[in-house]
């Protein structure tokens, strides 16, 4: 009678026969196998992307290794997708048994793939529809499992050895090319080497890839820099997006890759040298930021994406810590956290990107302050906004200005307004000028109907208005676009004096650094404030100042303004060359303008701004008296009698 272990020496004995006739029959057989894979792939890939995928040539080299020759993938009715002369890889038979499939080695000789669009034909358009299994799936997403699922595979499919000579990836986006040729890619013992020709409509440049990469153990460190003189351009970017960029080097560093506790972490960290960039909606001129560094720790759960507050960005001297999260659990909510921990303000202002604050360049500071911001949008409830934005300041002071001196507000100056890209007329701010007027000689009607319209809480707030920038973002986000701004009239006058009508990232930023400065360190006071934005605003075609704009109109002083005068021009600040659609054919206001009228005055009795005895009148029609009447176009009856005079009754001016 056997033992209970000759039984289980029996036993073992057994399955190592079943394995080794499996790995024989496998080995015998593997040919075969290798055909009915590839002929499953095509077959596939015709069924699910109309597509054409062929290997002229396959076949096993070795116990492990597989040479294929001439593999092609053609869209129908479109160009090549890829094209590759020879490949020869290697595959890790036990994962294959487990079903993984985990490449050892990688031989590529000439080749290329190719994006192409021409007119709305893209070849690789068929591959980016969602499967059907993915259409139909009505479960939620789990980010942390399906990105981890995503990385594993790619992962395994990157050799731990590579050799690639003379592959090319082309873009042709009707005319817009580029193309990336890799000479030579040797990955070997975890460090990898390259040769990299870049060659566009718009220039030809060498790159070179070095650094550290170990797939299996989810590492890596590369630096990606040029190998001639000069900085990196990037390419298609500036023929496609009108985007100029460039960069001395990149740094990319990943150091851990975890799953656990049902959650994905990614640690790392990027790096940047002289990254430059040039567009329209950016800046007038090239933005350079000298050095910048992202250590990023993503975050990834089964119902949000993260950048962990553990995070850390920095350029030049400013470092923060910022947090964004996108969360799915019951709502779609967004989140933004920045906290710029305290720090001088001379190294902020000196960190600053050059290009993008060319009105700070120059300028010189004291003291220290920290910086919270705080926001979060939910998708589904948007009026629950979150916008707080809070800055402390420990000893801040303005020692030297840039090219924006804000004293100058205090004294005499002359203004220009700039209206696409063209310096107007010079306007002298002070009593030299005959049309300048001081505020207390503006009628406080005026005044009181300007400050409702611009910013009833002028005197009050410090250069911007929380609730007027929560809801500006609100009515953005809804529209998807820049409809709806929130300037004050602190706001307004920075643009008017310093800056141009430009609608730039640039012009934007250095408009609330300049107002926060200028109503944060009592530089000029709130009256001349409204005295200065009174003396400069446009009125009308070529009309600058309240001066000029009562002259224009209805040929007073500022001083002399009726109720209904005011209104008018208060009306009118946001679009004042437009001032004649206010009137119909009969040189009375339309309806609309009526209405406006009638809401406004309403809207300023209850704000206690006026008594009924400021509106006895305002059922009184506004008649302009001034030059500003030339430009309505008036149908006047003529009384005249028809058998008088054989000519029409009435006639335009």
């Amino acid at each position: 009678m056997k033992t209970q272990k000759q039984k289980i020496f029996l036993i073992l004995k057994i399955l190592i026969a079943v394995i080794l006739i499996a790995i024989i029959s496998v080995f015998c057989f593997r040919e075969t196998l290798l055909q009915q894979a590839i002929a499953k792939t095509a077959k596939k890939i015709k069924t699910d992307y109309n597509s054409e995928f062929v290997v002229k040539k396959a076949g096993f080299e070795g116990l492990s290794g597989v040479n294929l020759t001439d593999i092609t993938l053609v869209p129908k009715n479109a160009d090549t997708l890829f094209r590759i002369q020879k490949m020869r890889t290697s595959v890790n038979i036990w994962r294959l048994l487990l079903g993984d499939v985990q490449l050892g080695t990688l031989e590529i000789k000439n080749g290329y793939i190719q994006l192409t669009k021409k007119g709305n034909i893209k070849n690789f358009a068929a591959f980016l529809k969602r499967n059907k299994s993915e259409e139909n799936s009505t479960n939620k997403k789990d980010y942390a499992s399906f990105a981890y699922r995503i990385i594993s595979k790619v992962l395994n499919l990157i050799p731990t050895d590579m050799e690639v000579e003379n592959l090319k990836f082309k873009l042709d986006d009707n005319g817009k090319k580029a193309t990336i040729d890799i000479k030579k890619l040797v990955l070997l013992n975890k460090e990898l080497e390259t040769s990299i020709h870049v060659k566009t409509n718009t220039f030809a440049q060498r790159w070179q890839i070095k650094g550290f990469a170990d797939p299996r153990n989810q590492k890596a460190d590369l630096r990606f820099f040029n190998m001639d003189t000069g900085a990196i351009k990037v390419p298609y970017f500036d023929e496609r997006y009108n985007l100029i960029s460039s960069f001395d080097s990149i740094r990319l560093n990943i150091e851990n890759i975890d799953k656990s506790g049902g959650e994905l972490h990614i640690d790392g960290f990027t790096s940047i040298a002289n990254l430059k960039i040039n567009h329209a909606k950016i800046a007038r001129k090239d933005v350079l930021i000298k050095n910048a560094r992202f250590d990023y720790r993503l975050l990834l759960g089964s119902d949000f994406i993260s950048v962990d507050s553990s995070s850390t960005v920095q350029f030049n001297k400013v470092k923060f810590h910022p947090y964004l999260a996108y969360e799915t659990e019951e709502d779609t909510i967004y989140k933004l956290k920045v906290d710029i921990p305290k720090m001088k303000a001379q190294d902020f202002i000196s960190s600053l990107p050059e290009g993008l604050f060319t009105h700070f360049e120059g300028m010189e500071a004291e003291g220290t302050f920290d910086y919270h911001l705080n926001f979060e949008y939910n998708k589904n409830k948007p009026n629950d906004l979150v916008f707080d934005s809070n800055l402390k300041k420990e000893n801040l002071k303005i020692t030297k200005y840039g090219e924006a001196n804000l004293n100058k507000l205090n004294g005499e100056f002359i203004y220009r307004a700039i209206i696409n890209n063209v310096l107007q007329r010079p306007v002298l701010v002070g009593m030299a000028n005959p049309n300048f007027t001081p505020l207390d000689q503006i009628s406080p009607y005026l005044q009181k109907c300007v400050l409702t319209t611009e910013d009833p809480s002028f005197f009050s707030h410090r250069g911007f208005i929380n609730e007027a920038f929560k809801q500006s973002i609100i009515k953005n986000i809804k529209t998807k676009k820049f409809s709806r701004g929130a300037s004050t009239i602190s706001m307004q006058l920075i643009k008017n004096v310093f800056l141009t009508r430009e609608k730039t990232l640039s012009r934007k930023l250095e408009e609330i650094l300049l107002v926060y400065i200028l109503e944060n360190n009592r530089i000029v006071s709130k009256e001349r404030m409204l005295e200065v934005y009174f003396n400069i605003i446009e009125w009308g075609p070529n009309v600058y100042g309240i001066g000029e704009a009562s002259q224009f109109y209805f040929q007073k002083t500022p001083a002399d303004l009726t109720f209904n005068e005011c209104l008018f021009l208060a009306r009118i600040i946001p679009s004042p060359k437009k001032f004649m659609y206010q009137f119909n054919d009969e040189g009375n206001f339309r309806e609309s303008a009526v209405q406006q009228v009638s809401f406004l005055t309403n809207l300023m009795i209850r704000r206690g701004l006026l008594t009924a005895d400021d509106t006895i009148f305002k059922k009184e029609p506004t008649i302009l008296t001034g030059p500003a009447k030339s430009l309505l176009r008036i149908k006047i009856k003529d009384t005249t009698a028809i058998d008088s005079l054989k000519v029409s009754d009435e006639f335009e001016f």
